[in-house]
């Protein structure tokens, strides 16, 4: 069974190919560490993170690799905006190393807690300074960069592609600094790829090149490292869809220039998670993080879980109520999953149930191997665990397979302790009342009768096919 996968290059689905058999490498715009990742951030490492474990399901070894943006005026597509970075750390009084790594600890502490796998590689924009100023003169050697008032430029218009990944005309991509604030570009579309000379005085983060000293543009940084640590051919590159008309489309045009070859064979965009408002993000006021969900009453995995109900090229809109049904609909599957673990305690699959489960297993697969389709994974997942024709040992093992890829934490969920309930005449009689009133659909009845066994100390869960589970309270 193959891969398959959207890439945004062609616009169409194809059939992954590694460049080397069994290996595959892939590298992912990484956060830009000068405030807490929000979770419209973290849908696209959730879903980074799910790519990688499909390609380890289907046997390939990944190496993922992810920058990490640790400078502040690398935070914005042109010499324009503020130095964030610096700004943060005026405000908390801290020095602007002191903020990179708190927030850049954050971010990681927050990706372990949706049980993300840290990438094979992650790489500091600022530990690899000198591998940006020796691509940069690569650039500058080969005619593809000028220096124009202390900066050096890329000349878009050597490079006939530009526009490739986006699709616009080099013409409409006016996405460096905007033309009439520099005056330095030849071409609208051009971008820096080393500054000396910019609105930002006094710079703290500046490095001496053969230019001067001053820092690298915004764009330089993933193409270094990224060819540092995956070579001059890369199998996947992974980012948000607002990286596809400019950061993405300016690495392609410095990458491919320098290399002289194609240099990424599949893009893969991940789109963005909404409000009722609009689009979640840092520059509108995107505050909520996973200490904001965990603070809400939200678990980390229930926002994973809520992520991938949606396909990964489709909008998602957050919002309380989507949070609260997706809370509902995981505990439940926790539920599930820590009765199959009493029930089947020291059973063995049979011949039968061994043949099921690969039957089963293959078809989930099936789902996540054709671009990703989530949503159906999840659904198969349902009518398998509800599905009371199918054993419970065959069901447990149906959901450790699943959590090997979806990581939602349904391994370490415990198995439920054997809790004796007295059946009296007095709750017989109620529960006979109570499958006579939800038979004649006299729910205010059956409420009634819930009721009534609660304050006996006895709970009833409704599961398919009309039967119970009686639970102590």
């Amino acid at each position: 069974m193959s891969v398959y996968l959207y890439n945004t290059k062609t616009r169409k689905k194809e059939e992954f190919k590694p460049l080397k058999d069994n290996e595959v490498s892939m590298y992912c715009c990484g956060p830009t560490v000068y405030s807490y990742a929000h979770i419209g951030n973290l849908r696209t490492y959730i879903f980074e993170d799910l790519i990688a474990n499909t390609l380890r399901l289907h046997g390939y070894k990944v190496k993922h690799v992810m920058n990490v943006t640790d400078v502040g005026h690398l935070t914005s597509d042109g010499d324009e905006g503020e130095d964030k970075m610096l700004k943060a750390a005026e405000q908390e009084k801290k020095s602007v190393m002191d903020i990179a790594r708190h927030y850049e600890e954050t971010f990681f502490k927050h990706t372990e807690a949706l049980k993300l796998k840290k990438p094979t590689v992650v790489c500091r924009a600022t530990e690899h300074i000198v591998d940006m100023i020796s691509f940069v003169k690569d650039l500058e050697d080969k005619g593809f960069a000028y220096f124009s008032n202390g900066n050096v430029y890329f000349d878009t218009a050597k490079f006939p592609k530009y526009g490739c990944l986006s699709g616009q005309n080099r013409e409409d991509l006016k996405h460096g600094a905007r033309t009439e604030q520099d005056t330095n570009k030849r071409n609208a579309s051009d971008f820096v790829l080393w500054f000396t000379s910019s609105k930002f005085e006094n710079q703290i983060l500046q490095w001496e090149s053969p230019w001067g000293k001053g820092y690298p543009g915004w764009h330089i940084e993933c193409s270094a490292m990224s060819t540092k640590y995956l070579g001059e051919r890369i199998d996947i590159h992974c980012g948000g869809i607002d990286h596809i008309p400019v950061h993405h489309e300016n690495e392609i045009a410095q990458s491919e220039a320098k290399l002289g070859h194609e240099w990424v064979n599949y893009w893969v965009h991940t789109e963005f998670l909404n409000t009722k408002a609009g689009k979640m993000s840092k520059s509108t006021g995107g505050k909520t993080t996973i200490d904001t969900l965990k603070e809400m009453g939200y678990d980390p995995m229930v926002y994973k879980y809520f992520t991938l109900t949606s396909h990964y090229r489709s909008a998602a809109i957050f919002s309380e109520e989507a949070m609260d049904g997706a809370k509902k609909a995981y505990e439940n599957l926790c539920d599930f999953v820590s009765e199959f673990k009493q029930k089947a305690h020291n059973q063995t699959l049979d011949e039968n149930d061994s043949i099921a489960l690969e039957k089963l297993k293959d078809e989930f697969n099936s789902y996540l191997f054709d671009d990703f389709k989530t949503p159906l994974a999840i659904s198969h997942i349902w009518s398998v665990v509800k599905d009371n024709k199918k054993s419970d040992i065959l069901k447990l093992n149906y959901v450790l397979h699943i959590d090997s890829v979806f990581n939602f934490g349904l391994k370490d969920v415990e198995a439920k302790t054997e809790t004796s309930i007295e059946i009296t005449p007095e709750i017989a009689d109620l529960l006979e009342q109570r499958k006579t009133a939800r038979a004649e659909k006299n729910w205010a009845k059956s409420d009634e009768i819930r009721d009534k066994l609660a304050e006996l100390g006895i709970g009833v869960k409704d599961l398919p096919n009309k039967e119970i589970e009686l639970i102590k309270l």
